[in-house]
C-alpha cells in the first residue's frame, strides 16, 4: 500500500478561523517545498559594572522563532491565473475587517512541521505567463513569526520554584513581591528573599541590585 503524499498546508488558527471575514480556508501547496529554515534570536542585555573587563549578560524575554519557505505554484498545464492560489496566500497578511489585524496561521507538514505564528512579509514572483499575459508559475516567499498567547505557554511550560540559589539583578519597578512571583511563583515567598539579603524595607530596591535568590527545598 503507497502512502499518500503529505502536502504542506496553512490555515487560520483558533477563534480567528471563525471570526476571519475573509478566512481563505486551508491553503495547501501544490509541491511541497524543497527546505525551509527557523532560527530564533535570544537577546541578551550587557549590565555595566566596574571593574570588569566585559559586562554581565542579563536576560529579559526570549524572541518568537521565525520560519521562512517558498511555495511553488505552476497552474501551465491547466491554463488558469496562478494568481488563484498566491492571492489566498496573500489574503493572511492583510488585515481582516472584522480582526482589524491580519489572522493567526498555522503551517503544517505532516508531523515534521508545525509552526503557529503571523506572517511577517510576503513576496510573490512570477515567472511565466500565457500570451494572454496571464501569469501561470509563481514562487511566494514567505516570513513567518512565531506567536503563542501568554496563557498557552505558561500551559506548556508551567513555572517551577528553584531548587538551587541564583544570583538575579533588580530591575526598574520590580518589588519583592514581584520577584517571588517570577521565580517561585508565588509573591507570598517574598521574606525568604528579604532575609537571604538583609533587606529591611522591602519597598525600597535599587535598580541593579543583585539579590540573592535562595531555594525552596521540598
Amino acid at each position: 500500500m503507497i502512502a499518500q503524499l503529505s502536502k504542506l498546508t496553512i490555515t487560520v488558527y483558533g477563534a480567528d478561523a471563525g471570526a476571519m471575514q475573509g478566512n481563505p480556508g486551508p491553503i495547501q501547496a501544490l509541491f511541497n517545498p524543497k527546505e525551509y529554515a527557523i532560527s530564533k534570536s535570544v537577546p541578551w542585555n550587557p549590565q555595566a559594572s566596574a571593574g570588569l573587563d566585559a559586562p554581565e549578560m542579563q536576560f529579559t524575554t526570549g524572541q518568537g522563532e521565525s520560519l521562512d519557505l517558498e511555495l511553488f505554484f505552476d497552474t501551465y498545464e491547466q491554463g488558469t491565473p496562478v494568481t488563484v492560489h498566491t492571492k489566498r496566500l496573500h489574503r493572511l497578511a492583510m488585515i481582516d475587517a472584522e480582526l482589524h489585524r491580519p489572522p493567526m496561521v498555522l503551517v503544517t507538514w505532516s508531523a515534521s512541521l508545525v509552526f503557529q505564528g503571523v506572517i511577517e512579509s510576503i513576496a510573490h514572483r512570477y515567472t511565466m505567463f500565457l500570451e494572454s499575459g496571464i501569469p501561470v508559475r509563481a514562487t511566494v516567499t514567505l516570513k513567518l513569526r512565531e506567536a503563542r498567547s501568554a496563557t498557552q505557554q505558561a500551559q506548556e511550560r508551567p513555572p517551577q520554584s528553584p531548587d538551587h540559589a541564583k544570583l538575579r539583578a533588580v530591575r526598574r519597578g520590580e518589588t519583592l513581591q514581584s520577584i517571588a512571583a517570577e521565580e517561585y511563583d508565588d509573591p507570598s515567598e517574598w521574606r525568604r528573599i528579604a532575609d537571604a539579603n538583609g533587606i529591611d524595607d522591602p519597598l525600597r530596591l535599587t535598580p541593579g541590585l543583585r539579590l540573592l535568590v535562595p531555594p525552596i527545598l521540598r
